[in-house]
């Protein structure tokens, strides 16, 4: 695979770089569609076989199209294989003029006389190229057009005129072939996209409450009778298991969720695990590394990050469990915090099975909590806790009597 890079073409460069096999042309300066493709004659050089040709922008074609491509090219024996679409409003694009029924030339928008812009057939950019033939005919085009520039669209009429056949491939969607040229079209395609999806999904049994307000990214795969309600975002190759509910307004990016799984409203979800029968939410936040546990509970204004929690374990309330480890069924009282940060390292806490921690504790890490262990409410727990033990941080109470009747007795100034 080869791309082709010209402006901004460092960006490009860098946005592609985890994916392996590919080589880099540079096109500079940007002369064209044609130019641009001779700039891959280094890399091709010496090489049989077919050139598939894509566009940048052409975000919605599919596999199936490109299979269909290589399939006619090569069943015809063709020296050219050019992707047609016949579109209502063919603005814009590049019309395919033909002769007999054949493919004879293909006119840009600008050159086209007002007879060819009636055409609706048009050129969607996507070609298979038998590559023996290929630069020497690329060095024939010349600029002799409205933009001043190497057309790649002129080769057409250059194989017709060398009696090097030519074929077409029609889409049955032109949307497929669609081009990104402006700030409002990637609205329109991602839109198309979404459609698509939510279509693919309620086919195979997700209920979509309100599929218009629901966005749910290509590459998540998402299991039969889960529903999922308004407003909810679904990012990456997230995985959503059966028999799920996804209450309103709930962002889930690169997540991984189990069976019967239930996320209340407004949560946000990144780069976790959710296991069978857990509960998320309303307002819970898990962050990077987090996994909760079978039947665990997360519950409203709860964070975690970087914490995994045991099966059957439940954090109800307004808590934020940082760097930690908890197992199973550990109950966590309302306002826990671990102190997972000491201003230059994180720490880690440690919980094990069956514990008790109290509302309002802090437990400074790195710190461990044994096996049944208990703390007491409102504890700043900063050594370990054995199993079974009880661990109590706290100033012991003093009660003073008749202070209020004496405060109030004595006169106040000003």
């Amino acid at each position: 695979v080869t791309v082709m890079v010209g402006h901004a073409g460092s960006t490009v460069r860098e946005r592609l770089a985890a994916r392996a096999g590919l080589s880099f042309a540079v096109q500079e300066p940007q002369l064209g569609t044609a130019h641009a493709l001779q700039q891959a004659e280094p890399i091709l050089a010496g090489k049989t076989g077919t050139v598939v040709l894509l566009s940048g922008d052409v975000p919605l074609l599919t596999r199936r199209t490109l299979q269909k491509l290589l399939e006619a090219h090569t069943s015809a024996g063709a020296a050219a294989t050019v992707v047609t679409a016949a579109m209502e409003r063919p603005y814009g694009y590049g019309r395919i003029v033909r002769v007999d029924g054949q493919i004879a030339r293909i006119v840009e928008e600008r050159d086209a006389s007002p007879a060819e812009r009636q055409i609706r057939e048009i050129n969607s950019g996507i070609y298979a190229f038998d590559l023996p033939p290929l630069f020497d005919a690329l060095r024939g085009i010349a600029s002799q057009n409205a933009q001043g520039e190497f057309y790649l669209t002129d080769l057409v009429g250059i194989y017709r005129r060398r009696k090097l056949p030519v074929e077409t491939l029609l889409v049955d969607d032109p949307q497929e072939i669609r081009g990104i040229n402006s700030r409002t079209e990637p609205a329109g395609v991602g839109a198309l996209l979404r459609q698509k999806k939510n279509e693919e999904l309620m086919a195979a049994g997700v209920t979509l409450v309100d599929p218009a307000t629901t966005y749910i990214d290509p590459r998540a795969e998402i299991g039969g009778d889960t529903v999922i309600h308004p407003g909810v975002v679904i990012e990456g190759p997230t995985r959503i298991g059966r028999a799920c509910e996804i209450q309103a307004h709930v962002r889930i990016a690169d997540a991984e969720i189990g069976d019967h799984v239930n996320i209340n409203s407004f949560c946000v979800i990144v780069e976790s695990r959710i296991e069978n029968g857990a509960s998320v939410g309303p307002f819970a936040h898990l962050r990077p590394a987090s996994a909760v546990g079978e039947g665990a509970k997360i519950g409203n204004f709860v964070e975690l990050k970087k914490t995994s929690l045991g099966a059957g374990s439940k954090v109800n309330h307004l808590a934020y469990l940082g760097d930690a480890v908890i197992g199973d069924k550990v109950n966590v009282g309302a306002g826990t915090i671990t102190c997972n940060y000491d201003g230059e390292k994180k720490h880690q806490t440690i919980i094990e099975d069956g514990a008790f921690i109290g509302s309002d504790s802090q437990l400074v890490a790195p710190v461990k909590v044994g096996k049944g262990a208990y703390v007491a409410a409102g504890s700043s727990i900063t050594q370990d806790v054995p199993d079974g033990a009880l661990g109590i941080a706290r100033a012991r109470q003093n009660n003073i009597e008749g202070w209020v009747e004496r405060k109030k007795a004595v006169p106040q100034k000003g």
